[in-house]
């Protein structure tokens, strides 16, 4: 507590450099530099100096930071989920129910571009988050020489503020948003090597998804769960162990105990009642973490992105309640430490080119539609699919199960005058018949071992899943562009200690100098 004291003085000038931050894009020395010039203009005229020294009495420093990211997630992720919200429990018309972070007083948006694109990946924008520093796709915390690495924001907390730091995920542990936090590669994929990075980081709580290649590329390393009990972690792979854990537990690592696609934690559309999503995680943080001196949590939806890498509008707005539920477990701790609290919710990037309206629906959505979804498109994959591909089932079998997970039907259905939106026009079962056939002879390929034409219906999907995602997602007046990321910036929302600094529209380096002029670290 006396090292934050100390610091008090030199974060009221810093302060100011949020403020210069808001019309850069540089790192944190370049918003530094604008601070000196910004307070030196000010000086000659006592009226301005007193309105900055006003400004920068009334910031208060946060001691504890919620930082949530929705990889993936920009404006019209936010906002398809609000507006499902609202139609689905409404009794007619159009209504909107807003997410938490949607009422926060403070907004701003983010430039997200890097080194390499307009399009970045989450490697670059992680590091612009946690670091204030540009970088090329897919490089973690590195620069463009890929030989200087970039101290994040999290390290600085913990080294010179004495901030315990805890690090969530829907995803794996050591794919690129967390590993942003606390690793230094010139690749993403170097799995195990962050895996070791995780573990020399000596941060007091992760949880998530499983660890990608635990025991090395060639699976002949020792194992990092093996290290990471060595290193004095506890290691939790289940319920009951994660809802007895307490702060007097030490550093803990959970993973959790029912997984997905790719050791991932699950989409919210195919939670079971009784298993822990990511606001469980969240709440058991802040009890592991609560301390006098201070504490730092990252969390972040990882899976948005993968839905709607997948074009899956109903699975991509599952996983964004979920978020929004995970936020208001901070809100909830807000409301205790009101004076001392920032919340911030942003995104890393925009992925899928998702929008709202769609050339068959004109300016009708009907988002209602969606509510018909009770699977992910990975789930359908593995649990339906796959058993289609070996015992090529019949067409006519298989659009049972599409009523049933999906709710679209033929016209000819016994209950086909129940909800006339969700009937398959001529055209639409043709586009299904000719994807389920292409998924029983080829099934997903690879963009390079397809035709332009091919890519763009099924990406590097299941040919049958993706179209009936399409299907549905246009019925209700949903579509995307791409299944990649895309330019688009995304919207910060802040609230508590500080959160007046994040309103504008700047460059997402600038979350970090904000924090750091907020916080004091160097």
């Amino acid at each position: 507590m006396k090292k934050r004291l100390t610091k008090i003085a030199a974060v009221t000038m810093a302060v100011g450099m949020a403020m210069a931050s808001l019309a850069g894009c540089g790192s944190s020395d370049a918003a530094a530099s604008d601070t000196t010039k910004t307070v030196q203009a000010a000086a000659g005229n006592s009226a301005e100096t007193a309105d900055i020294q006003e400004q920068q009495a009334e910031t208060r420093i946060p001691k504890y930071i919620f930082l949530f990211i929705g990889d993936g997630m920009s404006y019209p992720q936010i906002q398809s989920a609000a507006y499902y919200m609202g139609t689905t429990g409404s009794s007619g018309g159009v209504e909107t129910d807003e997410l938490s972070f949607m009422d926060f007083p403070v907004a701003g948006s983010a430039q997200t571009f890097d080194s390499t694109s307009f399009c970045p990946d989450s490697a670059s924008t992680a590091t612009s988050i946690a670091t204030g520093n540009k970088t090329y796709s897919g490089v973690i915390n590195m620069d463009t020489s890929l030989t200087v690495p970039y101290e994040t924001m999290a390290e600085k907390l913990k080294e010179q503020m004495g901030y315990k730091i805890g690090i969530l995920s829907t995803v794996n542990l050591n794919h690129a948003t967390p590993a942003a936090f606390y690793a230094h590669q010139d690749s993403r994929n170097n799995y195990y090597e962050i895996g070791r990075e995780l573990i020399d980081s000596g941060f007091d709580y992760f949880a998530g998804g499983a660890l990608l290649k635990d025991t090395g590329a060639d699976k002949d390393e020792i194992s990092i769960y093996d290290l990471a009990e060595e290193a004095g972690y506890k290691v939790i792979k289940t319920e009951a162990e994660a809802q007895a854990l307490t702060g007097e537990d030490g550093k803990a690592i959970i993973i959790a105990e029912q997984l997905a696609d790719a050791d991932s934690m699950n989409y919210q559309v195919d939670v079971k009642d009784d298993q822990m999503v990511l606001a469980d995680y969240v709440e058991k943080g802040i009890e592991v973490l609560s301390n006098d001196n201070g504490f730092f949590m990252m969390v972040e939806g990882g899976k948005i992105d993968w839905a709607c890498h997948a074009n899956d509008a109903g699975s991509s707005i599952g996983d964004v309640t979920a978020l929004d539920a995970a936020v208001e477990k901070a809100l909830d701790f807000y409301t205790e430490h009101p004076d001392e609290t920032l919340i911030l919710v942003t995104g890393d990037h925009e992925t899928g080119g998702l929008t709202i309206g769609f050339a068959g629906t004109n300016y009708d959505t009907y988002m209602t539609n969606l509510s018909n979804q009770k699977i992910s498109y990975a789930r359908f994959d593995e649990e339906y699919v796959a058993k289609y591909k070996e015992e090529k089932t019949d067409f006519d079998t298989v659009l049972g199960d599409v009523k049933e997970l999906f709710g679209l039907m033929k016209a000819d259905d016994p209950d086909a005058s129940e909800d006339s939106a969700l009937l398959l026009t001529d055209y639409e079962l043709q586009r299904l018949e000719t994807a389920y056939n292409r998924t029983l002879e080829v099934g997903a390929a690879k963009q390079d071992e397809m035709s332009q034409e091919e890519y763009v219906l099924y990406g590097t999907y299941e040919p049958f899943s993706v179209t009936i995602t399409h299907i549905l997602n246009n019925k209700s007046g949903i579509a995307f562009t791409s299944y990649s990321h895309t330019g688009l910036p995304v919207p910060v929302f802040a609230q508590g200690a500080g959160s007046e600094l994040f309103e504008g529209y700047y460059d997402n380096t600038d979350i970090y100098n904000k924090i750091a002029s907020l916080t004091g670290i160097e």
